[in-house]
């Protein structure tokens, strides 16, 4: 019997679909891709940065046409890569990743985080050529090449990263030689999550005349001074018509004591739900003819949709944010002098310098 094992849809421990779907085998198989060129992108971080860091894809597969992808990231980050013909492969740290990776070879393994653990699995892994960070011997990161030092330094030295006017995704295609102009993130909102959010009781609360925007509301609670106050957001609620725009509450499980607050107090807000999955928030997203957002997992969903944004901004760098024409940027008229920190210790935050007025004034320029 004939067994190409080094088809890319070849799976080990059970069927590949070309044989479910028609019960071909490989020695007639004209599904038959032997993988010859194989990318590794290690990818940990944080969800929103998983997502934007997509933005690689498409300039890698017209790169390098036939290549075979395997991300590895965490498992909280899995929905992300649903329906991403792009990617091939998804390993979770969590699962089989480290193994997986200590036993393959690889023509090209990308590691764009500088953290310990991401540069130390790109350090294991075996391969021709690497891009971004390693970890060396003595357990310290280092950049495999210039560009990549550039981004260390910013990640190492606050006041480099403030002098920084490029976006996260341009240091990015510069470390990876890729052509220019970056490519919006990916994500891919599947019809069944679709269809869970069209059966939800919100949606008959939406008319369909008015725009949508959508207020998100949170940014979790692991970094809460990027967030902005929630008398500010009170503020605005008060000062946008409710005859004229649909407000959709949009926010995560971490959000449902602030998302109840402004409900009670303005019962006219739409209540999207706090206990959505990561596609099915998407797939809310993707109502919003406008989302207003600080710079959280929302920013990055609304991008990929590319939505209209408005994207608050205090103790993060606006500059690294790309929105692709799509939006506009409000910071603090006075900057921030707590950057990149997590408490604020200002008698009065950035975030609260930016008013209600300032967002209305940029609403009529994008809806």
């Amino acid at each position: 019997m004939i067994l190409k094992t080094d088809c890319r849809f070849f799976k080990g421990d059970k069927p590949c679909e070309p044989h479910k779907e028609t019960g071909i085998k490989c020695e007639d198989c004209n599904y038959y891709q032997p993988i010859q060129f194989k990318i590794l992108i290690i990818k940990l971080d944080a969800v929103g940065d998983v997502l934007r860091t997509t933005s690689i894809l498409k300039p890698l597969k017209k790169k390098y046409p036939d290549c075979y992808i395997e991300w590895c990231t965490r498992y909280n980050s899995l929905e992300l890569f649903k329906n991403n013909l792009l990617v091939d492969e998804v390993i979770t740290i969590e699962d089989d990743a480290l193994s997986r990776i200590k036993a393959e070879e690889y023509d090209i393994v990308i590691n764009l985080d500088t953290s310990k653990l991401s540069s130390a699995i790109a350090a294991n892994a075996s391969a021709k050529e690497k891009f971004g960070f390693v970890l060396n011997k003595k357990g310290f990161v280092e950049a495999a090449s210039d560009v990549a030092q550039s981004w260390l330094e910013m990640s190492a030295f606050d006041d480099v990263k403030k002098a920084n006017r490029k976006s996260y995704q341009q240091i990015m295609y510069e470390i990876l030689n890729l052509d220019l102009p970056v490519e919006p993130p990916i994500i891919h909102i599947t019809e069944k999550d679709r269809a869970k959010i069209a059966a939800k009781d919100f949606l008959k609360n939406i008319t369909s005349q008015k725009p949508v925007i959508g207020l998100n509301v949170g940014v979790g609670t692991k970094w809460l001074s990027k967030g902005w106050p929630l008398k500010k957001w009170q503020n605005l609620i008060e000062k946008l018509e409710n005859d004229k725009y649909n407000l959709l509450l949009l926010g995560g499980s971490e959000e449902i004591a602030i998302t109840n607050q402004l409900k009670e107090k303005y019962k006219y807000l739409i209540n999207t739900g706090c206990d959505n999955s990561l596609l099915e928030f998407s797939a809310i997203v993707d109502l919003c003819d406008l989302v207003i957002t600080a710079d959280t997992l929302a920013l990055h969903i609304a991008t990929a949709l590319e939505k209209k944004i408005i994207a608050l901004f205090g103790p993060t760098s606006a500059n690294e944010i790309e929105l692709y024409g799509k939006g506009i940027k409000l910071n603090s008229p006075d900057g921030c002098k707590c950057y990149y920190k997590k408490y604020c210790s200002e008698e009065m935050s950035c975030m609260e310098k930016i008013t209600s007025e300032m967002v209305i004034e940029v609403i009529g320029s994008l809806l």
